[in-house]
C-alpha cells in the first residue's frame, strides 16, 4: 500500500490515494497504521475516493479505529494532496465528508504548490440533541457538567461532528490528560464528545488544547478552532472572526453573519511517502 505522511499544525494523517471505496478492515487498518511505535504513526488514516457530489470524498479514521464525521485538518490535507499530485487543477475544489457533505474549498497556491487552504466548514449545529447531547436547548451555552465532583461550564456545537467548548483561566498549561477523556464519555454526550478548553486573550485571539474523540490530545483541531469561535461568540467574548491558537499553530476562523457558515484557513504539510506491505 502506497501512502503520504501529511500534518495540518501537527494533527497528523496516513493519506491513501486510489482505493473505489473505503476498505472492509479500514478500522483495523487505522489501529495498526497510526500506533506510534508499531506502525507509521498518526491520529488517523484518510482515504481519499470518488465521490458522486464532488470532486472527492474524504473518510478518516481516528486511531483507535473509529470514523470521524468530519476533520479540519484532515481536509486541509486531502485539498493539498490533490492538487500538489496533479489529480485536479482548479484552485476551487468541492470535497464530501459525511458529516458536513459537501464542503467548497479555495486553495491559496505558491510555485505550483499548496500554501493554504481555506474551508467552508457549514453552518454550526446548535441544538442541544442535535449536536448530540442529551440536553434539549438550543443553543446549550454555558451549561453545567460535573465529573468527579467538579464542575465546569460548557457550550455545545457540531461542525458535523460533536463539541463541547469549556473555558479555562490557563488552556496552555491545562491539564488536558486528566480532565479530556473523562469529559468525552461523560453520560450528557450520547456519542462521545470532542472537549476543547479556551482561554479568551482578547476579541480576536483564543488560546485553545484539544482532547479529540477518539484520538485523544491533538497538536490541532480544525473543527474544534470552529467549534471554539462561534462558542465564543455565542458567550460574548470575541468578534466573528478570530484567531484560534493550538499547540501545533494558528488556525484563523470566521463565522459569516450573512450565510451563517464558518470558514477556516490554515497550511498542510507533506512529511514523507512510502509504501507499506499490509
Amino acid at each position: 500500500m502506497e501512502f503520504t505522511k501529511m500534518h495540518g499544525l501537527g494533527n497528523d494523517f496516513v493519506v491513501v490515494y486510489g482505493e473505489q471505496e473505503l476498505p472492509n478492515d479500514a478500522s483495523e487498518r487505522a489501529v495498526k497504521l497510526c500506533h506510534r511505535f508499531f506502525g507509521i504513526g498518526a491520529d488517523g488514516l484518510v482515504y481519499i475516493l470518488p465521490s458522486r457530489k464532488a470532486d472527492f470524498m474524504m473518510r478518516i479514521m481516528n486511531s483507535d479505529g473509529s470514523e470521524a464525521e468530519q476533520c479540519g485538518n484532515a481536509i486541509r490535507c486531502v485539498a493539498k494532496y490533490v492538487y500538489d499530485h496533479g489529480h485536479i487543477n482548479r484552485e476551487e475544489i468541492t470535497i464530501e465528508t459525511i458529516g458536513a457533505g459537501v464542503q467548497q474549498v479555495r486553495l491559496t497556491v505558491q510555485d505550483g504548490q499548496v500554501s493554504s487552504v481555506r474551508v467552508d466548514m457549514g453552518e454550526p449545529v446548535l441544538n442541544g440533541l442535535s449536536v448530540p447531547t442529551t440536553i434539549d436547548l438550543n443553543p446549550v451555552v454555558d451549561h453545567p457538567v460535573e465529573v468527579d465532583g467538579r464542575e465546569f461550564r460548557f457550550t455545545a456545537v457540531s461542525m458535523g461532528n460533536p463539541h463541547c467548548v469549556i473555558y479555562v483561566d490557563d488552556a496552555v498549561n491545562f491539564d488536558l490528560g486528566t480532565w479530556g477523556p473523562k469529559l468525552e464519555v461523560h453520560p450528557l454526550f450520547p456519542r462521545k464528545i470532542n472537549v476543547e478548553f479556551a482561554t479568551v486573550n482578547s476579541r480576536d485571539q483564543v488560546d485553545m488544547r484539544v482532547w479529540e474523540r477518539g484520538a485523544g490530545p491533538t497538536l490541532a483541531c480544525g473543527t474544534g478552532a470552529c467549534a471554539t469561535l462561534v462558542s465564543s461568540v455565542l458567550n460574548g467574548s470575541t468578534d466573528r472572526s478570530a484567531t484560534i491558537s493550538l499547540k501545533g499553530g494558528d488556525l484563523f476562523i470566521e463565522w459569516d453573519e450573512n450565510d451563517n457558515h464558518v470558514y477556516m484557513t490554515g497550511p498542510a504539510e507533506l512529511v514523507y511517502k512510502g509504501t507499506l506491505a499490509i
